[in-house]
């Protein structure tokens, strides 16, 4: 089978509520997407509670937020709001925002467009 047919299937990649319940991963990234050939990336994220993902402007890309356990609060420059689980965030290309985690702690998956990756370009020479 080829990597293409690979990507192509169908199929279950994670159980959310194992994920969010392994302790091994105590803060930042429980699991991302990796599927070969993929146009979008993703990734399942834990705060304990109190934890803040600190002030920060995303310019090139949508990121979808989906609270999938506990709850928080997003910052921004027109101010906060509290989310829990259940709700889905909005978060457009060149917003600022901050996340902290409520007093449970926070878990939530982002997806977004793949960034693409960096590419090598010949330097342009300029002849006198």
């Amino acid at each position: 089978m080829t990597e293409e047919q690979t990507a192509a299937q169908v199929r279950v990649l994670a159980d959310l509520n194992e994920l969010i319940a392994d302790p091994r991963v105590p803060s930042g990234a429980r699991w991302r997407l990796a599927e070969p050939g993929r146009q979008l990336d993703a990734n399942l994220v834990h705060l304990p509670a109190g934890q803040r993902v600190e002030t920060h402007t995303e310019l090139d890309l949508d990121v979808l937020l989906v609270v999938v356990d506990g709850s928080g609060i997003i910052g921004t420059p027109d101010g906060s709001q509290e989310f829990a689980a259940g709700n889905i965030v909005w978060l457009p290309h060149g917003s600022t925002r901050s996340v902290t985690a409520g007093g449970d702690g926070l878990s939530y998956l982002t997806v977004h467009r793949r960034r693409p990756g960096l590419q090598i370009k010949a330097r342009s020479i300029r002849l006198r």
